[in-house]
């Protein structure tokens, strides 16, 4: 569903990425971990089309992600960032419409489909009608799963989607999200830099050193047979 070949990123001459090669197998989940300017958030926005990579290409079920069609291809993804991401001059129901409400949906048909993700996710329908800074975090971050999933996109990418919440909150919405992406069986790719995070809701993990892949495969592999140093003391310093 999702692979990247041969990608590769710079700024200002110091290159952030790459080169990478990797891909996600429809319906599995990955999960990209590893510490602050790792090249993670740099990674989902290239597979996003939000950054052009300098060289390689990012193929999304199938269709190469270019300059002609980014605005079509983004529209099979959906996009789940920390505390929601909602546009605050929104209430909670015209975030989550937004883009269908621009590719021009009947209002029944817009209607049905907040009904289902509403009970989907949990969000009571009163919600809907509030402000952004009306609801807790746990409801934002609810709303902009909403959103994702509006479109009903093949693909979820999400960027350290439970990051802002309390513990309590996160470890429920851990498991809502892990019951959901088996249920609706997307395509996921999740960053975050909470590993159990990663193997909870995660088929496989990357870890990324420096804008390219130290080690791929399951938390507990990983951990029991690290590629080098770096993947162990990463593991371990953030599952002790």
């Amino acid at each position: 569903m999702i692979a990247v070949e041969g990608v590769e990123k710079s700024y200002e001459g110091r290159r952030v990425l790459g080169p990478l090669s990797f891909d996600i197998a429809t319906g599995a989940r990955l999960a990209v971990v590893g510490p602050s300017g790792g090249g993670k958030s740099t990674l989902l926005r290239v597979v996003l089309g939000l950054v052009k990579p300098d060289t390689g290409r990012v193929v999304i079920a199938g269709e190469v992600m270019g300059d002609g069609n980014k605005l079509a291809v983004r529209r099979r993804i959906g996009y789940v960032v920390q505390d929601g991401g909602l546009f605050p001059h929104l209430t909670a129901e015209r975030n989550v419409t937004l883009v269908a409400r621009h590719l021009g949906w009947e209002e029944a048909r817009m209607r049905k489909r907040v009904d289902e993700l509403a009970a989907m996710t949990g969000i009571d329908p009163g919600a809907l009608s509030r402000w952004p800074v009306q609801l807790s975090g746990g409801q934002r971050q609810r709303i902009g799963v909403m959103r994702a999933l509006f479109l009903d996109p093949p693909v979820i990418l999400m960027d350290e989607p439970l990051g802002a919440l309390d513990p309590i909150t996160r470890r429920k919405l851990q498991g809502e999200l892990s019951t959901l992406f088996r249920s609706l069986e997307k395509t996921v790719m999740l960053v975050t830099h909470d590993v159990p995070e990663a193997a909870f809701l995660a088929d496989e993990a990357v870890v990324m050193r420096a804008g390219i892949i130290a080690q791929r495969g399951t938390i507990d592999a990983m951990a029991k047979a690290p590629a080098d140093d770096f993947v162990r003391d990463l593991l371990v310093r953030t599952t002790a």
